[in-house]
């Protein structure tokens, strides 16, 4: 039976040699290491302190929370951080200090320091804290969170629920997720359990370096669900630094609005490689706007760095250095141009674009359909104009209907838009649409694009016609 049974596990290695081979890590040498470089993070709020989340996410699904909160407290609250400098620079993530009066930092060690903000950012999350321990203090290292993978082993050390140096490890479930919490959404997803407290602490790959700044939960009961999300360090390691030097940041600014560039967008331009942003609003006297940027354009290249998505586009933006002057790529015409232009300092608090509003419409005599779009249009006369709060002198076409469940429906259309362009070409009237969907038809039924105007924000959409009229 011995024989057997060693004869058995041996047909075991034989069919699964890699498993032998390797056996999961241990994280003991590496927590034993760091654990000194993270710190304990508390504070006391100027008024009673409501449980909240990461730039209200709670308001778009119930999930999505921080997580620093200590739970039936709402006048201390709880957080993580670690050392970056020997001589007491401490990062953490802004919503753990935030509208703090008081904040005490406590070291692994147990001693406890007042804490000063030496600088914050909003857009990132990111805040910088100073305390004066008497002596130098163990930084962590920084690693290159684009060199992680899927799969890799990390690990997490927080202070959840004021349980302070509690040590944690999972993999890495996803990259680059996008959780709608802002404009530089870019978050490292893992399964290590983390839970209130945690907010700010680091997260480390298996070299001991910090690669994440742990910053936000998905949980229906405010535990750990699996789903955690934390903040790359590359992605924050000029905030730091700029933190560091000026107590504030600064960003670079080209003075674009800009939307995702969808196949059929690209189609319609007579682009068929992927990559590129579209542009739909370029701001007056802009870096862009002096450089010859024009809407419509699309943007492949930025400083000599491809550009696939909008949030590639702004982050590389913001990266640089104002005043830098610098290149870009665009495609117009069916063709690439390179421009040159000189980037400038991101306002304190640029303009917003007026709020969307929902509008509907009555049914309309004087309209028109587009088989195979979903839309019924009409042109901009006295009466459509006072019913959708259109200004009389506005060229284009208004949207009457959107059929449900129609192409026109997906790309986001409704009633009250306005068509002001079709493929860069102004319209006036409902013959100028109509003339655009044809040559589109008589050009290998291709997509044709659509300048939409949103109550004052300029978008574009990508819609193909079934028609037969291609005379």
């Amino acid at each position: 039976m011995k024989k057997l049974t060693a004869i058995i596990f041996g047909l075991l290695l034989a069919v699964n040699p890699a498993a032998a081979q390797q056996p999961l890590p241990g994280f003991a040498d590496l927590a034993e290491k760091w654990l000194p470089s993270v710190v304990n993070i508390s504070t006391r709020n100027l008024t009673p302190a409501e449980e909240t989340d990461l730039n209200s996410l709670e308001n778009v699904n119930p999930g999505w929370s921080d997580y620093f909160k200590k739970p039936g407290d709402q006048q201390t609250s709880l957080g993580s951080g670690f050392i970056i400098d020997e001589n007491g620079f401490i990062v953490t993530n802004n919503h753990v200090i935030e509208n703090a009066s008081e904040i005490n930092v406590t070291l692994a060690d147990n001693r406890q320091f007042p804490a000063e903000v030496a600088g914050k950012d909003l857009k990132t999350d990111i805040a910088l804290l100073k305390i004066n321990a008497g002596g130098k203090l163990p930084p962590v290292k920084f690693g290159d969170a684009d060199k992680i993978r899927v799969g890799d082993w990390i690990l997490a050390i927080g202070n959840p629920f004021g349980l302070g140096g509690s040590v944690t490890a999972g993999i890495v479930s996803a990259k680059s997720r996008d959780i709608a919490s802002g404009p530089y959404d870019n978050f490292i997803q893992t399964d290590a359990s983390i839970n209130q407290g945690s907010s700010g602490g680091p997260m480390f790959n298996l070299d001991g370096e910090v690669i994440g700044i742990n910053t936000a939960i998905f949980s229906t009961n405010g535990g750990s669900m699996g789903i955690g999300f934390a903040i790359p360090v590359n992605l924050v390691g000029y905030v730091i630094e700029q933190l560091k030097t000026a107590g504030s940041v600064e960003r670079g600014w080209i003075g674009v609005r800009i939307q995702p560039a969808s196949a059929e967008i690209r189609q319609s331009l007579g682009l068929n490689t992927p990559g590129g942003v579209i542009v739909s609003e370029v701001e007056e006297n802009s870096p862009a706007g002096k450089a010859g940027v024009e809407v419509g354009d699309l943007i492949l290249n930025f400083d000599n760095q491809e550009i696939d998505d909008t949030k590639n586009l702004s982050r590389i933006v913001a990266e640089t250095a104002p005043g830098k002057k610098t290149f870009l790529t665009i495609w117009r015409n069916k063709s690439s141009k390179r421009l040159s232009l000189t980037v400038e300092r991101l306002k304190d608090t640029p303009a917003l674009p007026p709020p969307v509003s929902e509008k509907s419409a009555a049914p309309e005599r004087d309209d028109t359909s587009l088989p195979g779009t979903g839309l019924t249009l009409a042109p901009i006369n006295a009466e459509t104009a006072d019913r959708f709060k259109l200004s009389e002198n506005m060229t284009g076409v208004v949207v009457l209907r959107v059929e449900a469940g129609s192409e026109a429906e997906t790309k986001g259309l409704k009633a009250g838009d306005v068509i002001s362009k079709i493929d860069n070409k102004e319209i006036f009237d409902l013959n100028g649409i109509k003339e655009g969907f044809r040559e589109a038809a008589l050009d290998g039924n291709r997509p044709v694009l659509l300048q939409i105007n949103d109550d004052g924000v300029f978008h574009f959409a990508a819609i193909k016609a079934e028609t037969n009229d291609k005379n």
